[in-house]
């Protein structure tokens, strides 16, 4: 794909950018290509599908106003290969990103990137989000916790909040299972200091799927129980009637 026709489609999604975004977004394409054939770092090898699922995808919140500020700091917890979080600051020079990931080759991997492009505005981190979040240099102190196919709502709130401070919200990334996921996720937002708005669709133009995009305004203080120890988040999620007052 060339930047002409990367920049098309971003047009054609309604995604605004700057000139030289296509150009970054290409060059971090290559590389991601290129450690991929080394390590797993994606599944999706089908370049037109890759740049709408992982760049494209991505660069969605900046469609809606209000959902990612232009200066400030964002959080990317479970960042994997470094979506949504380094196409948001590729997108948002102005934007403190921290991407956060459990596993370390993944970070590296990140690095290569950083030190490829010359990104000033990325810092890494190799955190699991339940310790990240009792560390504190980085509970409650972004303004956007973000993160993309990582869990259920009811986990994926649990992993977020903690970090965000109040007045601040997180943004989930969610397909088609967020209708089944909703009700229960609004309650562990609640538990955790949360409010969930309501979803913003994300359509591909000649895709038959759809992503979408939940705000969580974060309302109050994270109680300090929260989040549970590692592990717990997703083998016992928060906001089942049984463990929670909202009925």
């Amino acid at each position: 794909m060339t930047t002409v026709e990367l920049a098309d489609r971003l047009t054609q999604c309604g995604i605004p950018f700057a000139e030289d975004l296509p150009e970054k977004l290409l060059r971090y394409h290559a590389l991601l290509m290129d450690w991929n054939t080394r390590m797993d770092l994606t599944a999706v090898t089908d370049e037109d599908e890759m740049i709408d699922r992982h760049y494209v995808d991505s660069l969605m919140a900046l469609k809606e106003p209000g959902l990612i500020p232009a200066r400030g700091r964002l959080i990317d917890v479970g960042t994997g290969a470094g979506f949504p979080g380094m196409p948001l600051a590729l997108a948002c020079p102005e934007l403190q990103v921290t991407l956060m990931d459990a596993q370390q080759k993944r970070l590296t991997f990140l690095q290569a990137v950083i030190d490829d492009l010359g990104v000033a505005n990325v810092t890494l981190v190799h955190r699991r989000a339940e310790d990240g979040a009792r560390d504190a240099a980085l509970r409650e102190q972004f303004d956007v916790a973000v993160a993309r196919a990582v869990a259920p709502l009811a986990v994926l709130s649990e992993y977020l909040l903690p970090f965000v401070k109040v007045g601040g919200q997180a943004v989930c990334w969610k397909g088609p299972a967020l209708q089944e996921e909703i009700i229960q996720g609004r309650r562990a937002a609640f538990l955790l200091g949360g409010q969930a708005g309501e979803a913003f669709a994300c359509e591909f133009p000649g895709r038959e799927w759809q992503h979408q995009l939940l705000p969580i305004k974060k309302v109050a203080k994270t109680a300090r129980q929260y989040p549970r120890k590692a592990g717990t988040p997703s083998k016992s999620p928060l906001g089942q009637t049984a463990n929670n007052p909202l009925k």
